[in-house]
């Protein structure tokens, strides 16, 4: 299948309310938006000391942006009420997991009131779309070996996945009570797989740890080394959204379609934390340094994850364009310019525009 960049046209011109703007994804769809056209409001934190991107790409400059929690509902609702933005990308989240363990109440507020907050505000001011981002996740995840379609159960067993689970039903609950009896479907919730590539300096993040650990020449500490993943490089589940939010706003989605949707890796792309560390390694080019394994009794982590993605490649015509050599190359790539102190946006836009014209 060709792979269809239409959906960029889309957003030339059009207010794009992103949460979340200064994170990782945030600021990958932010700046993306941007070279799109878009006149793009980002609502989020001030960025942190490891949150890196955001002024690297200098979108300070490029966006508007306000510095806010989402958990507040009042700043909030009155951002989307003076904007009136023609679409919300909803990102904001506390997305680590050892983070949820260490402050769980940080971690429901913001991945569940949060939501809420972002959801009960676009259906006071009639925001006419909505993309919904939660995570892989919020499946409950007994280690089946089949992929997670959309219509399998909802739950966690850690602070993180039941919080993301909780926004989903959340999601759910808004969506039969106001957004169901629409002619068009208007809101969708997407689910990505494990996202990785330039940007991403959280601490306990396996591609910013094992990074971190290789420019400082120190040996790679695995907690979960056999842990499978669904790796996929940022650019793929925000193509997704794109592609999801053009064809709420273009009507071509009716809404007896159920409203969620999985972007994940091809199958060849879930792999082992070991597999891809060693991958990572070879392509920096650090044969010297070792990898060991420390398990954590900390947090229970799943041992397989993968999504099914034939909803969105039937209904969305969107699939993933780059295999996992091409991945981590983009991966370890843009980190070694931004160490060598070269202007991150040319290897930002480069990356860009070589996933579209893949």
């Amino acid at each position: 299948m060709k792979n269809n960049n239409s959906f960029l046209k889309s957003y030339k011109n059009l207010k794009v309310l992103v949460t979340g703007s200064t994170g990782f994804k945030g600021s990958w769809l932010s700046y993306w938006l941007f070279l799109s056209g878009s006149k793009v409001v980002g609502v989020g934190l001030k960025p942190e000391k490891d949150s890196i991107i955001f002024d690297s790409l200098k979108l300070k400059k490029k966006i508007k942006q306000y510095f806010i929690d989402i958990k507040d509902f009042y700043k909030i609702n009155k951002i989307i009420k003076s904007e009136k933005p023609d679409i919300i990308f909803h990102l904001a989240a506390q997305s680590i997991v050892s983070t949820s363990f260490i402050n769980p109440l940080e971690t429901f507020g913001t991945n569940i009131i949060g939501s809420s907050n972002i959801l009960e505000s676009s259906r006071r001011n009639k925001i006419p779309n909505l993309v919904y981002i939660t995570s892989d996740k919020c499946y409950l995840n007994l280690g089946k070996k089949d992929s997670f379609k959309e219509s399998d159960l909802l739950g966690g067993l850690d602070n993180y996945s039941s919080s993301k689970a909780s926004a989903e039903l959340v999601f759910a609950s808004y969506f039969d009570s106001y957004f169901k009896k629409q002619k068009r479907l208007s809101i969708g919730s997407a689910r990505a797989g494990n996202v990785i590539g330039g940007g991403d300096f959280k601490k306990d993040r396996i591609v910013p740890d094992v990074i971190k650990s290789l420019k400082r020449k120190k040996n790679i500490v695995l907690r979960n080394p056999n842990a499978t993943r669904p790796w996929q490089h940022v650019l793929e589940p925000l193509s997704g959204y794109l592609s999801l939010g053009k064809m709420l706003m273009n009507g071509e989605l009716k809404s007896n379609i159920k409203p969620s949707w999985n972007f994940g890796p091809h199958k060849r792309n879930c792999k082992k934390v070991f597999s891809i560390v060693k991958l990572l390694t070879s392509e920096w080019g650090n044969s010297k340094v070792k990898i060991l394994h420390k398990k954590s009794k900390k947090y229970h982590e799943s041992k397989l994850l993968s999504l099914n993605i034939n909803k969105a490649n039937k209904e969305l015509k969107w699939q993933p364009r780059l295999n996992l050599d091409e991945t981590i190359s983009f991966t370890t790539e843009w980190y070694k310019s931004y160490f060598s102190g070269e202007d991150i946006e040319d290897i930002t836009n480069y990356q860009i525009e070589y996933f579209i014209d893949k």
